[in-house]
């Protein structure tokens, strides 16, 4: 394992500490859970991401008519709310 120094916002890190305290968890444990996470969630995207435009493509479907369609789900998801 290496170590690695970060700078942070006093504040950032008066939560970041009370975070980790609330949780029984050291300062390094949340620190280390919240980069996973991020990276995970990075990668998330970037395959949704690539599963949209590859189903784009398939379907020759133009930017607009992928933005129609989000806006069209939308809307029928707030009216059902």
């Amino acid at each position: 394992m290496s170590t690695v120094n970060i700078s942070f916002q006093d504040s950032l890190l008066k939560e970041i500490d009370k975070t980790a305290k609330k949780e029984h968890r050291s300062r390094s444990e949340l620190i280390r859970e919240a980069a996973r996470q991020y990276i995970r969630r990075q990668n998330q995207w970037n395959e949704l991401f690539q599963l949209g435009n590859r189903v784009a493509k398939e379907q020759q479907l133009s930017i607009e008519e992928v933005e129609e369609e989000i806006a069209a789900t939308r809307q029928k998801r707030a009216k059902n709310r």
